[in-house]
């Protein structure tokens, strides 16, 4: 029997732990320097956020942009930045927090993806990763932060 099955037969994800621990908190740190990003981008230039969904892909997407983020875009950068934040400060921390920053980072993509086809290019293979280590880390029980 493989070392990578139980008795039950079912993949435990415990020789990854290493690996998944370190692509935790680098997709961890990575949110938390997004987060920051959008902090600077809210408080120095938010009408920079103006033409970010004119690709996007329907139609309410571009204009609930319009409607509801370019209404108050310090705010809603300001906001952005936060979520962004707390999801990479979640995985950082590990343990039981670490499955609901993964699925966080997985609907922030989800979402992303909603903005327009060339995002696709980062979404796509994000969200199978994300996915992937998610999976992993659960299975091994999300280790230590």
């Amino acid at each position: 029997m493989s070392h990578r099955v139980r008795a039950a037969g079912r993949f435990t994800g415990h020789e990854h732990a290493p690996l998944v621990r370190r692509v935790r908190r680098g997709v961890g740190a990575f949110f938390v320097w997004t987060g920051g990003i959008h902090v600077g981008i809210a408080t120095a230039g938010p009408e920079a956020y103006r033409s970010f969904a004119d690709g996007a892909l329907f139609d309410v997407v571009r204009r609930g942009w319009d409607v509801v983020f370019m209404a108050n875009p310090t705010a809603w950068g300001l906001a952005l930045a936060a979520a962004e934040t707390v999801l990479g400060a979640l995985l950082l921390v590990g343990g039981r927090a670490a499955g609901v920053g993964w699925l966080g980072t997985i609907v922030f993509h989800v979402l992303l993806g909603l903005f327009g086809f060339g995002l696709w290019v980062w979404c796509v293979p994000a969200l199978v990763l994300l996915s992937v280590f998610a999976w992993l880390d659960h299975a091994s029980g999300y280790g230590s932060a």
